[in-house]
């Protein structure tokens, strides 16, 4: 068996205005990226400069400096931590006449190796072939040349010989794929859309695995490594008070996310918005938590979900020197938790809290209906918990507790079939 050598990776980050700093912690992630997708970092550059070179990005002096680095190095790949345009990218191989990639890429590249089921394999080619379509003009006029390595898994390699024409046509045709899937999706979600449902988000490596693991006793995939699961993963959770209740496990969040990944992956990311409520899984180890928090933010923005409520649960506490920062962050971020998911310390403690979101998701009803209703209650007592049905006076009423989804339903019901009394109390 032939051993697959690791291409020699030089990575470029650029700081305008003067964020020396934020820039450097991109390219430690940058780092951690690229060693995912199997790469070898064998030089870090970093460039200030007042504004963005439209035709090099990096001026084409610096880009000439680039050359003969990757010659001194061996080096066969530079990656940028931004995105390039089109033509940036023809100009940077050209001048340096090595392979360049940019975040987005890598990121892709990355989700083409972790994509298991056949859902994410199709956004994962989905979001790479809206990726390249416009980079066809880079050193080959249609995709004509065979080239290997990072950056070019999945339809980089299946899809080298088509032209515009033909990769329009198949992204027109994994389109329709994922709406297929996302039916599919959709009549397995209404199998449970009167459970209780959690999602569990947050930035890529942050531990939301492993503390769904710890929560539910399972044994999904965990590596410490970005991206290591990509399907959304539903496993119950045995908790006080309730029949039923989910645990949605995510793809982890990361700042400049592709946003042809993001829509591609919109389908799986549904899962989070039809929870009742998200745990929001936070390192509290990591210097810069603070952004990590204010990207998952953003996506939640993008999702139209940030308005759920929320628990702040930062994890792998075990871990934590400083602990004098944990008031900080309970003061700053409510309501919060500190747990170790990896040692199962203060789980308990996370229950309770999941437990409280939960009853405060909850309604209380009570129905007067006529006695002939026997259909409709029949109904209630698939997707409602019925606390108590009393017969008397030519009526039945009948009192239950629901979440809103389960709410909107019996207004529906109640909207077909029956008239009726109607009174709601929430729980305390």
């Amino acid at each position: 068996m032939t051993s697959i050598k690791k291409e020699r990776a030089i990575l470029v980050g650029v700081t305008v205005n003067g964020n020396v700093w934020e820039t450097e912690d991109h390219l430690q992630e940058l780092a951690l990226l690229a060693d995912t997708a199997g790469a070898e970092v064998v030089e870090t550059i970093q460039q200030e400069r007042r504004r963005i070179d439209p035709a090099y990005f990096i001026g084409k002096g610096k880009a000439k400096i680039l050359a003969q680095t990757a010659r001194e190095k061996k080096a066969n790949l530079f990656v940028f931590d931004d995105d390039l345009s089109p033509a940036q990218l023809r100009n940077l191989e050209k001048v340096t006449e090595t392979k360049i990639l940019d975040r987005s890429g890598l990121i892709l590249d990355i989700f083409a190796r972790r994509a298991q089921t056949k859902e994410a394999r199709t956004q994962v080619e989905l979001a790479q072939l809206n990726y390249l379509l416009p980079r066809l003009a880079r050193q080959w006029t249609h995709l004509s040349r065979q080239v290997g390595g990072i950056g070019t898994r999945g339809p980089g390699e299946t899809q080298l010989e088509t032209d515009r024409r033909l990769i329009r046509q198949r992204i027109s045709s994994l389109t329709k794929t994922l709406e297929k899937i996302k039916s599919q999706r959709l009549v397995r979600r209404q199998g449970r859309q009167d459970s209780y449902k959690a999602a569990l988000v947050g930035y890529t490596n942050a531990g939301k695995s492993t503390l769904l693991n710890a929560l539910t006793q399972s044994d999904v995939f965990v590596e410490d490594r970005l991206f290591a699961t990509l399907d959304p993963t539903i496993r119950r959770l045995s908790i006080a008070d309730f029949k039923e209740l989910l645990l949605i496990d995510t793809v982890g969040f990361i700042r400049k996310l592709p946003h042809n990944l993001v829509a591609s992956f919109m389908s799986t990311l549904e899962e989070a918005t039809v929870a009742d409520f998200l745990l929001h899984v936070i390192d509290v180890t990591h210097p810069h938590l603070k952004e990590h928090i204010s990207v998952v933010d953003e996506v939640l923005k993008q999702l139209k979900i940030d308005k759920k409520p929320r628990l702040f649960v930062f994890n792998k506490i075990d871990k934590l020197e400083q602990k004098a920062l944990i008031r900080g962050l309970e003061e700053t971020y409510q309501p919060s938790v500190f747990v170790s998911a990896c040692r199962g310390l203060f789980l308990g403690d996370l229950k309770r809290q999941i437990r409280k979101l939960a009853i405060e998701s909850i309604v209380e009803i009570e129905l007067g209906l006529p006695l002939n209703s026997a259909a409709l209650v029949a109904k209630l007592h698939e997707f409602t918990d019925v606390m108590e049905t009393d017969y008397a006076d030519k009526r039945v009423t009948i009192r239950i507790r629901t979440n809103q989804k389960g709410l909107a339903r019996i207004n529906r019901l109640l909207g077909k079939e029956v008239p009726g009394e109607f009174k709601l109390a929430k729980v305390a």
